[in-house]
């Protein structure tokens, strides 16, 4: 059985600088691949100019950042307030930069890491992807439904 991180590691990912807009974050979410379980990739690995891993953005990250920010002081929205609001969203959102919108407290590991390892880590922090990284580059990303998947295919 495969046990280490870059056993199982998916070192077919996609990359997007932390300077590009979200506009082609929103793209290559919509068209990412789909890994040989089924999955399809919904979050990209931020690089620098030097291609040194600084966070990551999601699905998740995008959708929350769609919302205006007084959304998050609790104030609650009604349906007729949004009509004829949301192509606006869409285009303030787009041209934002990755960094504004990412993730930067990202958990990694190493490729060398043990599946308990990562697994343990996953649940812990409720995580379902960790990106595999040596000397700060990413060389790869383990989510939670390949350790699955390895675990039990037979």
């Amino acid at each position: 059985m495969k046990t280490k991180a870059r056993e199982i590691m998916v070192t077919n990912f996609e990359l997007i600088s932390e300077h590009a807009p979200v506009e082609l974050a929103i793209y290559k979410i919509l068209h990412g691949k789909v890994r040989k379980t089924g999955h399809k990739t919904i979050s990209l690995l931020v690089v620098n100019n030097y291609k040194q891993m600084v966070g990551v953005v999601s699905m998740f990250d995008i959708l929350y950042h769609l919302r205006p920010d007084f959304l998050n002081y609790g104030i609650e929205g009604d349906e007729i307030m949004w009509q004829g609001q949301i192509e606006d969203l869409i285009n303030r959102l787009e041209a934002k930069s990755i960094h504004e919108v990412m993730s930067s407290h990202v958990m990694g590991a190493s490729p060398d890491d043990h599946i308990i390892v990562l697994l343990d880590r996953m649940v812990k922090h409720k995580y379902r992807r960790l990106p595999i990284v040596e000397n700060n580059t990413p060389v790869g990303i383990v989510y939670i439904s390949d350790i699955y998947y390895h675990l039990f295919h037979k």
